[in-house]
């Protein structure tokens, strides 16, 4: 891993906030990190190439994006914040200066953006806010098919979650639709003592690497709107919780059935070929068309 020349420390972190007038809003989901040795961790478990292009997402105060500007190519860094995005160029520029032509700042709401400026994206490297960190990473996966690899830190809970496998008590809506995209695992965890304000919960990294999706003619849509069905009562039968989306229980039955699937089984048990395989099976409507999405 390359130098990490200024590093943001915990009085750097405070000093920058109070300066600006920012204190950390749970509104948006701030809390910012502020030991040096956590971004280094982050960096080297991301293992970035020189040449990858990073979307980071909500770089505060700029303590991770210090860390990631000598181990890429080129930084994007989206911020909601106007002051922070503002900010961030010159912090970079004062700590980093022969690296400053590295960073490019996006004062947008990573949940709008359909694109990134200059070469496509590559990886994902995020302390992602803990209230949107999964609608996040499921939308730019989405509108980024450059990005190969991701590695966020999010609440502990929810990166459980998003790693967990079919089975399980925790398996649910953000784990089959992240498999969709790729494969995630645990990273590592992170206690509550680096951020300002310390959470009330830990925290943990998901690394990801992206792969095809299963083979099937359903669309992501398509696929996506029979795992949220599935899930949506997830204690019951398929055969039960897809009557709304087939159009009765008899048509979801007969879906989950043409697809090599148990009706009785629930969600919980199918991984995401198996939901492609349901969704493959909507019965068309009279007309010849597919029943409208759910």
């Amino acid at each position: 891993m390359g130098e990490t020349r200024g590093l943001l420390g915990p009085a750097d972190v405070r000093e920058l906030a109070a300066r600006l007038g920012i204190r950390p809003t749970k509104t948006l989901g701030q809390n910012f990190v502020i030991d040096a040795n956590t971004v280094r961790r982050i960096v080297r478990a991301a293992s970035l190439d020189p040449g990858d292009v990073v979307v980071e997402v909500g770089p505060g105060l700029g303590s991770l994006t210090l860390a990631l500007l000598p181990e890429a190519r080129r930084v994007v860094a989206v911020e909601i914040d106007a002051a922070l995005a503002a900010e961030l160029p010159g912090t970079v520029a004062a700590r980093a200066p022969d690296l400053a032509g590295r960073l490019e700042v996006v004062h947008a709401d990573a949940m709008r953006v359909d694109g990134v400026p200059g070469p496509e994206p590559t990886a994902l490297v995020a302390n992602l806010p803990y209230n949107v960190a999964v609608p996040v990473v499921l939308h730019l996966l989405a509108v980024l098919p450059s990005l190969r690899t991701a590695l966020v830190m999010v609440q502990a809970e929810v990166a459980d979650r998003m790693v967990a496998s079919p089975g399980g008590r925790i398996y649910g809506v953000p784990s089959v639709k992240l498999a969709w995209y790729g494969e995630a695992r645990r990273a590592g965890a992170v206690g509550r003592a680096v951020f300002w304000p310390a959470p009330n919960v830990d925290s943990g990294l998901v690394a990801f690497t992206r792969r095809e999706p299963p083979p099937t003619k359903a669309s992501r849509a398509e696929v996506f709107a029979v795992v949220d069905a599935a899930f949506a009562q997830r204690r019951k039968t398929l055969r039960a919780a897809l009557a709304g989306w087939a159009g009765s229980p008899a048509a979801a039955e007969e879906a989950v059935r043409a697809a090599g699937v148990d009706p009785r089984a629930r969600g919980e048990a199918l991984d995401v070929a198996a939901f492609a395989r349901i969704a493959e099976y909507r019965r068309p409507t009279r007309g010849g068309d597919r029943l409208p999405l759910p």
